[in-house]
C-alpha cells in the first residue's frame, strides 16, 4: 500500500508524511517538483537534514540546479523507486504538492524522453493572443483548456505537437487513465482565509531562516533564468535583485504567488485526483494509519 499525502503549499503535509512513517516503519518518497533540487533548501520547504535521519527521505536533494528536469524523468525516478521499495514490503509515503507529476507517475501515462530538439524561436516571439490561435489551429480541444493568458502551457503543448507529430489531447485521450500502483490519496485543506494566513506566516518563516541569502548564494553560482530558479521565493526574489526593486516587493509578491499557487494546486486536485479530503490533520493520520496496517 501507498499513501500519497497532497493537498496546497502550507498545510502540514510534511510533518504529517513523517508522523505517519514513523509510526508504520515506513519511507517517504519526495513529491514536489523543486525539492528534487540541490542548494535549495529553505524556499522549497525541505524536510530538515535532522528529519531526514528519523525516517529513510528518498528523491530529495539529487538534481543540480542546471539540470533541465521534466515530467519524465521524474516519472521514471519514482516508479524506479517505488518498484524498488516494494520488493522489500516498506510501507510508502509519497509526499508533495506537484498534481501533475504524481499524477503522470502513478496512471498509465506513457511520456517519453524528448530528443528531439525543435525550435521554438518563432513561437517564443507571438503575442498570447497569437500564441493560442496557433495552438487553436494545431489543438483545438487542448486550447480549450488553457487560458490564453497561461502561455507556458500553450507552448508546451505546441512543443509536445512539433516533437511527437501528435496532439497532447490525443496523447491523453490514448491512455486509459488506470493507477499502476496500490495507492490512496490523503489530501490537507485549510479555509481559505486560514490558508493564506498560513502561506503568509511561512514565507515570513523562510525569510526569517535565510532566503534570502539563500538565493543571493545561487544567484552568484549559476545563471539566473535556470528553470530549477522558476520555483516561487526564487523568481520573485532573483528578478528583485536584478531590477534594484525593494525587497520587501518582493517579498510580498512570493506571498501573492504562494497563495495563487495553492489555488492553483487545489484546482488541478479536485479535478484530476480521486482524493480524500481532510481538514484535521488528526483524521487524516487516523486514516492513513488504518490504510497501511
Amino acid at each position: 500500500m501507498i499513501i500519497c499525502i497532497v493537498g496546497p503549499t502550507g498545510v502540514g503535509k510534511s510533518s504529517l508524511a513523517l508522523r505517519i512513517a514513523k509510526e508504520v516503519n515506513g519511507e517517504i518518497i519526495n513529491g514536489d517538483a523543486f525539492q528534487i533540487y540541490k542548494e535549495m533548501d529553505i524556499g522549497t520547504a525541505k524536510p530538515t537534514n535532522e528529519e531526514r535521519k528519523i525516517v529513510p527521505h528518498h528523491l530529495f536533494d539529487y538534481v543540480d540546479p542546471t539540470y533541465q528536469f521534466s515530467v519524465y524523468d521524474y516519472q521514471k525516478n519514482l516508479r524506479e523507486k517505488i518498484d524498488e521499495l516494494l520488493k522489500k514490503n516498506v510501507p510508502l509515503i509519497v509526499c508533495g504538492g506537484t498534481g501533475m507529476y504524481l499524477k503522470a507517475s502513478f496512471y498509465d501515462f506513457d511520456l517519453r524522453k524528448q530528443e528531439k530538439e525543435v525550435d521554438m524561436s518563432l513561437y517564443e516571439n507571438m503575442t498570447n493572443e497569437e500564441l493560442h490561435d496557433k495552438l487553436k489551429e494545431i489543438d483545438y480541444n487542448e486550447s480549450l483548456k488553457i487560458h490564453p493568458n497561461n502561455r507556458k502551457r500553450v507552448l508546451r503543448a505546441i512543443q509536445i505537437y512539433l516533437q511527437e507529430g501528435k496532439t497532447k489531447s490525443s496523447i491523453i485521450e490514448s491512455q486509459e487513465h488506470k493507477l499502476l500502483y496500490n495507492v490512496t490519496f490523503i489530501g490537507l485543506t485549510k479555509d481559505r482565509e486560514l490558508l493564506n494566513e498560513i502561506i503568509d506566516a511561512r514565507v515570513d518563516k523562510m525569510v526569517e531562516l535565510g532566503l534570502v541569502e539563500e538565493v543571493q548564494s545561487l544567484m552568484k553560482k549559476y545563471p539566473h533564468s535556470l528553470r530549477s530558479f522558476q520555483a516561487i521565493g526564487y523568481k520573485e526574489l532573483i528578478n528583485g535583485f536584478d531590477n534594484n526593486l525593494p525587497l520587501n516587493e518582493s517579498i510580498e509578491l512570493i506571498k501573492k504567488n504562494s497563495r495563487n499557487y495553492a489555488k492553483r494546486q487545489m484546482t488541478y486536485f479536485n479535478n484530476q485526483l480521486d482524493i480524500n479530503w481532510f481538514n484535521d490533520i488528526e483524521d487524516a493520520y487516523r486514516f492513513a494509519i488504518t490504510k497501511l496496517k
